[in-house]
Parts: C-alpha cells; sequence; structure tokens
C-alpha cells in the first residue's frame, strides 16, 4: 500500500526523527521552538551600532567567557566587567574595569557612551547574527567576528 505525505506531514515526520535522533524523544516540535536561546558565551563580538548609529573606526569590541566575564575593547581603553544572564533573557553588568589611556576627546566620548549603555543593558537578544544589548541608556548591536 502506497501512502502519500502532505509537505507539512512530511516535515513534521520529519521534525520528530531529529528528534529522536536528538534523544529528545517525547519532545514535541512546539517545544523546541519555544527553548529559550542560549546565552553568547565564548563568541568575539565586534560593535556595528550604537542607538541606531553606524560605529566608524575603533570599533569596540567584547566577549564573554565562561565565568561571565565581558572582555574587550572600548574604542580607546581595554574593559573587563561581569555580564550575568538572567531570565528572561535579560542580564546584569557589573562594575566595569578600564586601562587609563587617553585618546583624542571624539574617540573618549563615543567610548564613555559605549560604556554607559553597555553598564546599563537590561535584556540581549541573538538576532540575524547579532548580538543586541538594550537598557533605559541605548542599544548596542554587535555582528560575531572571528
Amino acid at each position: 500500500m502506497l501512502v502519500r505525505f502532505t509537505a507539512s506531514r512530511r516535515a513534521a515526520l520529519a521534525g520528530l526523527a531529529l528528534l529522536a535522533s536528538a534523544g529528545m524523544a517525547g519532545t514535541s516540535l512546539s517545544q523546541v521552538r519555544q527553548q529559550p536561546k542560549q546565552f553568547p558565551i565564548g563568541m568575539q563580538w565586534t560593535l556595528v551600532s550604537m542607538n541606531g548609529k553606524a560605529v566608524g573606526d575603533n570599533r569596540p569590541t567584547m566577549m564573554i567567557d565562561e565565568a561571565l566575564r565581558a572582555r574587550g575593547f572600548a574604542g580607546c581603553n581595554t574593559f573587563s566587567a561581569t555580564a550575568y544572564p538572567l531570565p528572561q533573557q535579560r542580564i546584569a553588568v557589573g562594575p566595569i574595569a578600564l586601562t587609563r589611556k587617553a585618546c583624542d576627546k571624539g574617540v573618549m566620548e563615543r567610548e564613555r557612551a559605549f560604556l554607559v549603555v553597555l553598564r546599563t543593558a537590561q535584556a540581549w537578544d541573538v538576532k540575524d547574527g547579532q548580538l543586541i544589548l538594550g537598557g533605559q541608556n541605548g542599544e548596542l548591536r554587535f555582528e560575531r567576528t572571528l
């Protein structure tokens, strides 16, 4: 007997086969889709925009390690801070330790603005390959770098 499946049934069967092969039998597709996003540990990120404006030269970078320390370059100085993930894609960024190198006034102003937004970030998300941190003082958008 030949059984024909619609495209939606084929997709559902493929998804169930994937769940079974991944050791997740008994888990529905809707449960898999609703899994929380993974906090971006061990990935290098480069700032592409701050508060909706593109960032030019001396772009800040950041990486969050397994000890939940965010480390990176702020535009002039290097920094380190605790970046602790909270439920529902919230984040708490601890006090920032910063080197004390002096740069041009414009670079220092942008660095200060970056650090204020980073320190006061309250939420995180990863969308379309970008890490987004946001809070009451603005939004930072990073792209993953190698």
